[in-house]
């Protein structure tokens, strides 16, 4: 059976659909068959040429019902669903469908109340920081930030995904055929990050967390 994931929340702007699409572009340079999955009613579905994965318009409920289930009965296979902003029932049916939930937020006030009350309410989801900032004094504003945070929502924050311009160019209508080496490797770092959550049933999964982001680091200086 195929593995889920999602990505949603009810704060836009967050980079769901960037997240998306390099998680799904990351699977397949480590080995995986990926499927990203539009359910956006207010989103555009995008080309799937040049792209290394496949794409899915589930816009509709019928659609993602019949996407998703197709999917299941693919072995080997992970599915990434494109979720949209303020739309909690379809969130929390998205969350009943996956195996990984991540929840997206941004370094602001506003994205981290709104996090704060995803994570309430989807007890078994993962926040990702997103277009997190490279500047050492943004990054170490935005750490004292989620500092801010009750413990039992800060074990439940995985790290970072930081800013990266050229991760645009996974959503034009054409993929070029040389995507930049930094894109590659955040990618795959990322990917190996969410696999981390549910490849290691045995082990920890803060230490596993912890490899995968050592291997991020490792990476980003490729």
């Amino acid at each position: 059976m195929a593995e889920i994931i999602c990505i949603i929340g009810n704060k836009g702007g967050t980079g769901k659909t960037t997240l998306s699409h390099t998680l799904s572009h990351g699977l397949t340079l480590l080995g995986r068959r990926a499927a990203c999955v539009m359910t956006d009613e207010d989103r555009e579905p995008l080309s799937p040429q040049g792209r290394r994965y496949v794409v899915a318009d589930a816009r509709s409920p019928v659609a993602r019902n019949k996407v998703v289930e197709k999917l299941r009965d693919l072995k080997s296979w992970i599915g990434v669903l494109d979720g949209g902003a303020n739309r909690t029932e379809t969130d929390i049916l998205l969350y009943q469908m996956s195996d990984v939930v991540l929840l997206p937020f941004r370094d602001s006030a506003e994205d981290l109340r709104t996090v704060m009350r995803d994570l309430d309410l989807l007890p078994k989801a993962w926040a990702l920081p997103s277009q997190w900032p490279r500047n050492r004094f943004q990054l170490d504003a935005a750490t004292r930030l989620i500092d801010t945070l009750p413990l039992e929502f800060r074990e439940r924050i995985l790290p970072p995904f930081f800013a990266l311009s050229s991760s645009k160019l996974l959503l034009q209508e054409r993929v070029p055929e040389d995507l930049p080496a930094q894109l590659n490797n955040s990618a795959r770092a990322f990917a190996k990050q969410v696999l981390a959550i549910f490849e290691d049933p045995h082990d920890d999964v803060a230490d596993a967390l912890e490899r995968a982001a050592l291997a991020s680091e490792l990476n980003e200086q490729d």
